[in-house]
């Protein structure tokens, strides 16, 4: 029989700028097969270098380090080597930092009181594309999503009266003009005037743009 091909090991980058943290981790990803840091870096820039030249699978990065915080080096990543999945491995777990790595690029994010166990398997998730947040993070981020629907319709929506939402939640269950006018107990050219006046606030051509807008903004029976 013909000799197998052994596995190619996952390519870790770790960038941190704690020479003590960055040596915890060597000997993390010595420890578990299948990993193998490619590079420990203790600067943003030298990060992004040695990610544009290594292409490892996986970036872990700390939010905090000299010359180019964690969250530029994601978006430089993401520039120059989009194919890298960047965790995020840090102390900070506050809304603002959590999120602009996120919006950034991010695939995972967890705090440094995680496990070797959930370090390694964040690791090996990100680099098989999946998205990857510890206990508590995880928790804000289904609170934030799941307590935004009121707001972000208003925001989605922000040039909108209360009536003109209203109707446009009508139009978004694909209801014509004239059953609109007969549930908001209005008159069909009222309904007419407010439909007319949606569309020219959302820069949309017809009924089906304005419902597809309306939907994305949380309107409409589910």
């Amino acid at each position: 029989m013909p000799e197998q091909d052994p596995v190619t090991p996952l390519g870790v980058l770790v960038a941190d700028d704690h020479p003590i943290f960055l040596a915890g981790m060597r000997q993390l990803l010595a420890a578990y097969p299948g990993l193998d840091c490619v590079a420990a870096v203790t600067s943003g820039t030298e990060a992004v270098r040695q990610v544009v030249a290594r292409r490892p699978d996986v970036a872990v990065l700390d939010l905090d380090m000299p010359d180019l915080s964690g969250v530029a080096v994601v978006r430089e990543i993401g520039t120059q080597a989009p194919e890298v999945g960047v965790l995020m491995l840090t102390m900070h777990g506050d809304d603002e930092s959590v999120f602009a790595a996120l919006r950034a690029g991010a695939r995972g994010y967890l705090l440094k009181g995680a496990t070797p166990d959930e370090v390694v398997a964040a690791i090996r998730s990100v680099a098989s594309g999946g998205a990857v947040f510890g206990p508590s993070i995880a928790a804000r981020l289904v609170e934030y999503f799941t307590a935004r629907p009121a707001v972000s319709v208003t925001a989605a929506l922000p040039g909108l009266t209360d009536r003109e939402r209203e109707i446009l939640a009508h139009l978004a269950d694909g209801e014509a003009n004239a059953t609109i006018a007969a549930r908001l107990y209005l008159s069909p050219k009222t309904v007419r005037n407010h439909v007319s006046n949606i569309f020219t606030k959302l820069h949309v051509a017809d009924r089906h743009a304005a419902a597809r807008r309306a939907r994305e903004a949380g309107l409409g029976r589910p």
